[in-house]
């Protein structure tokens, strides 16, 4: 009796890759994406000024992601492409974060079953609408897997523990200071111990409701400064009216 030797199973396969894909998303620092009243926040830990895990897709869309580089890089300018053609070819408004979404998961899940290598990538396409109950924060994962977050959404090597740290605080409706001052915080919770992150290693960026037209806008330098500084007076315990007379 003959004996095929080499054989592997399709199960065994599909959990290779995504132990392989995971190990490589974990490797990266946490992205988190915030609802507020005045529309989305994105805020990650970014080492590099230039290399931008976060960035504008489409007048009200914009596209954030951990993982490999130069893999999501080819995603972006993907959706980038996708978005400017369908809007050329038809209209602005026809262009949605929903259609954008499904685009990446079919990409990603042809990639994960039929390439050698799957994407070591974890992108979230979000939508800013009119109001915040027509925002949308969709989350696709490394094999094509679709979410719809609501409120917010966490990715990352440390996605559990900074996600629980934002799902406990997190307030509806907070304002723009408010929720990056607890997107900072909960960035700084990716280890046993919690760090006090340096404005110069935040990449922040938001989809501005009340902006004409493009809504994306990065924050940084002063105006960062100033945002997180009034996000902390927020948090801050009150001082207690009864005792002012001391």
């Amino acid at each position: 009796m003959s004996m095929q030797f080499g054989y592997v199973s399709p199960e065994q396969i599909m959990k290779d890759r995504a132990d392989y894909a995971r190990k490589g998303i974990a490797r990266g620092r946490s992205v988190i994406v915030i609802q507020y009243a005045g529309g989305i926040l994105f805020a990650a830990e970014s080492p590099s000024p230039s290399l931008h895990k976060i960035s504008e897709i489409y007048d009200r869309i914009a596209f954030a992601a951990v993982g490999k580089y130069n893999e999501f890089e080819i995603l972006r300018q993907a959706g980038v492409r996708l978005a400017d053609l369908r809007g050329y070819s038809y209209d602005r408004v026809d262009v949605s974060g929903r259609a954008l979404a499904n685009v990446y998961a079919q990409t990603l899940g042809t990639i994960f079953t039929q390439d050698p290598k799957p994407y070591e990538v974890e992108l979230v396409v979000a939508e800013v609408g009119q109001t915040t109950d027509a925002d949308q924060i969709y989350r696709i994962t490394y094999d094509g897997s679709v979410w719809a977050d609501s409120g917010f959404s966490v990715m990352g090597g440390a996605a559990e523990q900074v996600g629980q740290y934002v799902s406990e605080h997190f307030t509806k409706g907070a304002s723009l200071e408010g929720s990056l001052r607890l997107a900072v915080d909960a960035l700084g919770r990716d280890t046993d111990e919690p760090r006090q992150l340096a404005t110069s290693s935040l990449e922040v960026a938001v989809l501005d409701r009340e902006r004409p037209r493009r809504r994306f806008r990065r924050l940084t330098g002063p105006v960062l400064d100033s945002l997180l500084a009034r996000g902390g007076s927020e948090t801050s315990p009150q001082p207690d009216s009864e005792g002012s007379g001391d």
